[in-house]
């Protein structure tokens, strides 16, 4: 197909006809006054928010591929790589996938399991435009889409404007009328879908010279409507949020709905007053794009929609990502690459593994609770639902009883993963959270332990069944003169599943 050749937008273009005060405020953010100033100087601007969805591009070839364009948002902003999950929660296929982009919450929720959007739940789980307009009705929405069924059925009617481009437009017509409409109105909420990447994936596979083509032309195409928002002549006094993001991966030769890795890759590139240019992370999801447009958009999000996405602007800290550069390659796995990095014993300050019940042998990884990441554990045996652990973000803890006895071992699996110690209000109440994820298979249990000021642990919560991905939460009544609680998660079987731990707090109820 033909390649449109074009340079690449800087980090912040020249903006035309800058009024006194933009230039003063330019001015103090160039002397050095640093991310608290810049989202000051955003608070006096327009939020607005445009996502760009790329169907099936994978991260690791936008990198190998001609896209400056791209490259250059990744320099100016956020570049986080993610996955998603696979059957039986859904297939990688892109239904489920935009659908959880665009509502916010996993296949668990918006129940599309396909292309036919079958069962969807979203008068529940509305799409982040519609959200936006019955939160704030003066809001201008537009969402174009390539793949018609997004702006037919995702996208509500109470979206201002959803436009499908005809097919023979495709992406070309797709792209004019995203540019037309930055370029001639005032909308604060854009959604803009480019299929051209999938397109090539499916016919040439993505370690195809065509699948980099394709990188190239959406590149160029991204490249037109990023400079339409910065040529807007109120650009100066707006904040945009601009999103890029895919809905799976492919096989290098082609296709995807399967559960390998290639299939399951996602990414967000994101650039904004609050993200720093540069920067990379590992803890952001995919539902986290619809929680992060309407949070930008002045927008509270409600516990009561049941979002799983929470704001990228928003980073919330976890002990187990801390683990990130201390994490080793494979020791005794096979199917795990050689040269990933995923796993440790060693946890981070302030926590524990006690193995003094652990039995002997077995595979190094699974010894014992391990921290690992999603792109590690998955590997380690496909098809075993690991890949629906959905909830569970960075690094996280996991003790594999079935990985474990994958080798020749002793004894039975016997971890105890302990907390550091939490402050608390004696004769109070305080609450417990945490990610948990256990597939289950007897006589493995899984059982939640508190202690109150180092004394004998008591259970709060016993597993013995299968529990899905979820965030649990635990009201501990802490005893009169208590100052301290520590958690302990004891994992005991043998050769039977997993537990998936991540995200452990104690606050006040």
């Amino acid at each position: 197909m033909p390649v449109r050749t074009s340079a690449p937008l800087p980090p912040e273009d020249p903006v035309p006809h800058l009024s006194r005060r933009s230039l003063l405020l330019s001015a103090a953010v160039a002397a050095g006054a640093g991310p608290l100033a810049a989202v000051a100087r955003a608070a006096d601007r327009t939020p607005k928010v445009l996502v760009i969805g790329l169907d099936g591009a994978l991260l690791s070839r936008i990198k190998d591929a001609d896209a400056p364009h791209l490259k250059a948002l990744m320099a100016a902003g956020l570049t986080a790589p993610s996955s998603i999950y696979a059957d039986p929660l859904a297939p990688t296929l892109s239904g489920p996938g935009w659908s959880t982009i665009i509502t916010g919450v996993w296949p668990d929720k918006h129940n599309v399991k396909d292309n036919a959007f079958t069962g969807a739940r979203f008068t529940r789980y509305p799409d982040f435009l519609t959200r936006a307009e019955t939160a704030k009705p003066a809001l201008s929405t537009y969402a174009v889409a390539s793949w018609a069924p997004l702006t037919d059925t995702v996208f509500s009617a109470k979206v201002d404007t959803r436009v499908s481009t005809p097919s023979a437009e495709y992406d070309t017509g797709t792209t004019s009328r995203a540019v037309a409409r930055l370029r001639d109105g005032d909308p604060d909420a854009v959604f803009v879908h480019l299929d051209n990447i999938d397109h090539a994936g499916h016919t040439y596979g993505a370690a195809s010279p065509q699948y980099l083509d394709a990188l190239h032309g959406a590149d160029a195409q991204v490249g037109q409507i990023v400079a339409a928002v910065r040529a807007r002549p109120a650009y100066a006094a707006e904040d945009w949020l601009i999103m890029v993001t895919a809905d799976h991966g492919h096989t290098d030769a082609g296709g995807h709905g399967g559960s390998t890795l290639q299939e399951r890759q996602t990414f967000l590139i994101a650039t904004g007053s609050a993200l720093a240019p540069g920067s990379v992370r590992h803890d952001v999801k995919m539902p986290d794009v619809a929680a992060s447009a309407l949070a930008h958009l002045g927008i509270p999000l409600d516990l009561a929609w049941g979002l799983d996405g929470r704001p990228v602007q928003q980073p919330v800290p976890d002990d187990f990502d801390a683990l990130r550069a201390s994490l080793a390659t494979r020791v005794d796995e096979t199917g795990i690459p050689a040269a990933l990095a995923g796993f440790t014993h060693t946890p981070p300050p302030g926590w524990s593994v006690d193995n003094s019940a652990m039995g002997g042998g077995g595979v190094t990884e699974w010894r014992g609770w391990s921290f690992t990441t999603d792109e590690f554990w998955t590997q380690a045996q496909r098809d075993q639902n690991r890949e629906s652990n959905i909830r569970a973000r960075g690094v996280f803890a996991v003790a594999d009883g079935d990985e474990w006895a994958d080798k020749p071992y002793t004894g039975t699996f016997d971890s105890t993963l302990v907390s550091p110690a939490y402050p608390v209000t004696g004769g109070g109440t305080a609450v417990l959270t945490y990610t948990t994820y256990y597939r289950h298979e007897s006589p493995q249990k899984g059982e939640v332990l508190v202690s109150y000021d180092g004394g004998t642990p008591v259970s709060v919560r016993t597993y013995t069944a299968d529990v899905p991905s979820r965030t649990e939460t635990v009201t501990l009544q802490v005893p009169a003169g208590a100052t301290s609680a520590r958690v302990r998660f004891r994992y005991t079987g043998g050769n039977n599943w997993y537990w998936v731990i991540d995200g452990v707090r104690i606050g006040t109820a």
